[in-house]
């Protein structure tokens, strides 16, 4: 598989002419653009015209950093500003969403050379208790990502956190969230994590990609690079009522790709990460040309020449969405877009999307003990570098926390030292919420809460030396 496109340039140019193609009712009221680092509060991008937000409230941690100016060139106003964390293991920004809704959910990062070193580093990106990528660079020159991972948050928040694996200082440039329609990317299991998604009917020679306000989910669109492969393409609108679950925008579908040769299939294939990965392709047809009476469009598809799915006409003007009901596994991933035995017309695609299966499988804190220890956290300004979820994964564990992790359940705080934190003041009673106050400096009569949990045994209560 080829790809000439830079995967990862975030400029995508949009032409006045197209915008005029864009839909009255695209709306980003529900996205959550947040720009890291970025010193003042909100501006809007002068090509997408989605409004982002400083990190500031999101985050507690790290520094304000910019890219140097001869990198701005090359990218969107996003990436020209990063947050980086030279100090702690672990540093999470929180931010409220809707618990339910399928999101995509896309970390950006542009190094830059925003510290003079010309050495990109190496670090870990989390989704609160869980790997979610080991960001690496090939080429400082070059090194700018962006990692996309479809998934459903199960509580009304999320960590995205930045590990420190010592090779360098961890560091991000943006975040941002979209929602999906919940019909959309069905999986049997887990999470999705952008693998590759390509507008197949694209030449890749002066494009750039496509993006919001094109695509009302924000997806990031590159051309599919292929010397057997031609384009066939429409000026009429692909899906003008929105009726696939999956959106895909209007001017990725009305190109489509189609074999050079007479006869021949559309073939795409990719390499797996390791032995272990699973995948989830997604692949969109829309039929471009009016067929007259005497022509037909039949095609099937085959992974590794057994049919995949049988014989179908892509719809004219509409989409059709083929997907794999189950992950795909196995090593090989070779596919086929073959032209029926009694078509007249070749095979077409307008677009396909990879994506890796993530299972999360790390449980996040009990509710109730997150709410006290933030509750804590907050009342008595706790300066500690207490990021993200408080006992998850162990070897991130808050400091002075200590927590059980009961088999197949949220692990629960079981102990809190506070010493050394100068706290005063009376004990507030929603410290009852939490099983051990061992060694802290808290002052004060101790609340009713307090004393029955010590009298039903399930508290200790020492005073600080």
């Amino acid at each position: 598989m080829s790809r000439t496109v830079k995967q990862f340039l975030f400029t995508l140019h949009l032409g006045l002419s197209l915008l005029l193609l864009v839909h009255a009712q695209d709306d980003q009221s529900e996205f959550i653009s947040i720009d890291c680092g970025l010193q003042k509060f909100t501006y809007t991008e002068t090509t997408t015209k989605i409004l982002y937000i400083s990190d500031a409230s999101f985050i507690d941690t790290g520094e304000s950093k910019s890219v140097l100016n001869e990198f701005r060139d090359d990218y969107q106003q996003p990436y020209w500003s990063l947050r980086s964390f030279p100090e702690g293991t672990r540093n999470c920004y929180n931010i409220n969403v809707t618990s339910g809704i399928k999101y995509l959910i896309r970390a950006s990062f542009v190094y830059g050379n925003y510290d003079g070193q010309e050495k990109a580093s190496e670090f870990e990106l989390h989704l609160g208790a869980n790997l979610w990528e080991s960001i690496r660079f090939e080429n400082a020159s070059v090194a700018a990502a962006h990692k996309e991972l479809i998934h459903v948050p199960l509580r009304s928040y999320i960590h995205v956190c930045l590990v420190n694996t010592s090779s360098g200082v961890p560091f991000i440039s943006a975040i941002e969230l979209r929602p999906l329609l919940n019909a959309s990317y069905p999986t049997q299991v887990g999470s999705l994590a952008l693998e590759m998604r390509f507008d197949t009917g694209q030449v890749p020679t002066d494009f750039e990609g496509y993006r919001y306000p094109f695509d009302v989910h924000d997806r990031f669109w590159y051309a599919y690079d292929r010397d057997d492969w031609t384009q066939l393409s429409t000026s009429q609108t692909i899906d003008s009522g929105f009726s696939n679950d999956y959106q895909p925008p209007s001017i990725v579908m009305h190109t489509a790709a189609t074999p050079r040769r007479e006869n021949a299939s559309l073939v795409f294939f990719w390499l797996p990460a390791d032995d272990k990965a699973s995948y989830y392709v997604y692949m969109h047809f829309a039929e471009v040309e009016k067929l007259r009476a005497n022509q037909s469009r039949l095609q099937y598809i085959t992974r590794n020449g057994l049919v995949f799915y049988e014989l179908f006409a892509p719809d004219y003007l509409y989409t059709n969405t083929i997907f794999s009901p189950a992950a795909l596994s196995g090593g090989q991933y070779n596919f086929s877009i073959r032209k029926a035995e009694n078509s007249t017309l070749p095979p077409i695609i307008n677009a396909i999307e990879i994506y890796m299966l993530k299972e999360f499988l790390e449980l996040e804190t009990n509710q109730e003990d997150i709410d006290a220890i933030n509750i804590i956290k907050s009342t008595y300004k706790i300066k500690k570098n207490w990021q993200g979820d408080p006992c998850a994964p162990q070897a991130y564990l808050w400091e002075g926390v200590k927590c059980s992790y009961p088999q197949n359940e949220s692990p629960r705080i079981i102990s809190l030292d506070l010493s050394n934190n100068n706290l005063t003041g009376p004990i507030p009673d929603f410290l009852s919420q939490l099983p051990d106050l061992n060694k802290n400096k808290l002052t004060g009569s101790v609340p009713v809460g307090l004393i029955e949990r010590r009298k039903n045994g399930f508290l200790s209560l020492r005073s600080a030396m």
